[in-house]
């Protein structure tokens, strides 16, 4: 074992072990010792924030994070490393003993990349390098087909908009799973597809697929005007390599923190570089609504058969109206739709809508216990549940929206 500060320009550092103290985990010493001989080095936790602003960290392959039952207080400094880490471009193995699931599954998905038990079985930790040298070989493929990586298809992206008109009524279920339906929705062309979370406060994307949210996320808003590509992607979460996620900050934050300019940027720019953006809105008005509004396509919001969404779907169109707003633009979208042989339900809906003297073009069954579960679990119903009603009504809209652009497409060529 070297010192990173000591080691010898001749024999250099390619890797780090990152614990509170090393010692504690004398077979990752030896693991290390065989694997990489003397050209390998140890931190503290802050000692390796520190290392990874210097150039010498430009040269590390990986870090080995060894952690115990007492770190886990730690495990808002330990996602910092990581994060850190994978900003450098630096991989990470994580080595845990008798630490919860839980906080291995948070530093998991904060991006480590691979996970080693300790005490460590025989010839894992080798065969963990292995693995990071043939995911790193594959690394080319997979970024040409990433859309920051594409330059040839950069244009004017689609932009849909959900907002709830009231608590529960399926807006995030539907921003979700209409943004992975569009993302799936070829096999050999599929589109790039974007979800920005706007919900600063009680934000829930990141929960419905299971992804963390970055730190850089308010540090973007708090600053679009310095704001590039760069910035932006690494603002971006990836889910599954075929939609990408702007998170709800990590803590709560007022409405009025960003404006209409900043959301305007973000918009812009999400659009440059994707072909669908999907919009998760508050529920709440706020000034910059109108600029997602002007932006939008379509601008989906979403009711149930109820009194509170009435009155709230009578006071959307009157302030819509006062402020002389692209109302036309709004899609109503009815969550927990009456089934085809309930003609009770069916009146209902009518009535409904004539009183409201609106349209409800799309009308969403009730999927029942398996849409809250696919939320908790952090899946999309086509990977949880692929055969319910919501699902399936989801996906043909996904489907005919993406058959409309395709036809303007054409017609503009």
């Amino acid at each position: 074992m070297s010192s990173v500060q000591k080691q010898p320009e001749s024999s250099p550092i390619t890797a780090c072990t990152i614990s509170r103290d090393v010692q504690d985990f004398d077979l990752l010493i030896e693991d290390m010792e065989t694997a990489l001989g003397e050209a390998w080095g140890d931190l503290g936790f802050a000692e390796a924030l520190a290392f990874f602003n210097q150039p010498e960290a430009d040269g590390l392959e990986f870090v080995a994070l060894a952690i115990d039952a007492s770190d886990e207080d730690e495990i808002g400094l330990l996602s910092e490393i990581i994060t850190m880490a994978k900003a450098r471009g630096i991989k990470v193995i994580l080595i845990a003993e008798d630490v919860s699931p839980a906080s291995l599954h948070q530093l998991l998905r904060q991006g480590a990349d691979e996970f080693v038990p300790y005490p460590l079985p025989e010839n894992e930790l080798q065969a963990a390098i292995d693995r990071l040298h043939r995911t790193e070989a594959a690394a080319p493929a997979a970024t040409a087909a990433a859309p920051f990586g594409d330059t040839s298809r950069a244009g004017d992206g689609v932009l849909l908009a959900v907002q709830g008109l009231a608590g529960g009524t399926g807006a995030t279920t539907l921003a979700v799973n209409l943004a992975w339906e569009l993302a799936s929705v070829s096999k050999n062309d599929a589109p790039r597809v974007c979800i920005l979370d706007l919900g600063l406060q009680t934000g829930s994307v990141a929960t419905y697929l299971d992804l963390p949210r970055k730190d850089v996320v308010y540090e973007m808003w708090a600053d679009t005007d310095s704001m590039d590509e760069d910035i932006f992607k690494q603002a971006l979460v990836p889910f599954e390599d075929k939609l990408w996620v702007l998170t709800a900050p990590t803590d709560i934050l007022p409405l009025d923190m960003i404006t209409s300019e900043d959301v305007q940027r973000v918009l812009d720019l999400a659009r440059a570089k994707f072909d669908y953006v999907i919009v998760d809105m508050p529920s709440t008005l706020v000034q910059w609504t109108e600029t997602v509004l002007h932006s939008a396509q379509i601008y989906f919001t979403t009711l149930e058969l109820d009194m509170r969404s009435a009155q709230n779907a009578l006071r959307l169109k009157r302030a819509l109206r006062s402020e002389d707003l692209p109302i036309e633009k709004l899609r109503f979208c009815l969550n927990r739709a009456p089934k085809f042989t309930d003609l009770n339900g069916k009146s209902r809906v009518k009535r409904l809508a004539e009183s409201l003297e609106i349209s409800i073009e799309v009308q969403l069954p009730d999927g029942g216990k398996p849409v809250m579960q696919a939320g908790d679990h952090g899946t999309p119903l086509a990977s949880a549940a692929a055969k319910n009603p919501l699902r399936k009504e989801i996906a043909k809209l996904a489907a005919s929206l993406h058959a409309l652009g395709q036809s303007d497409a054409e017609q503009a060529a």
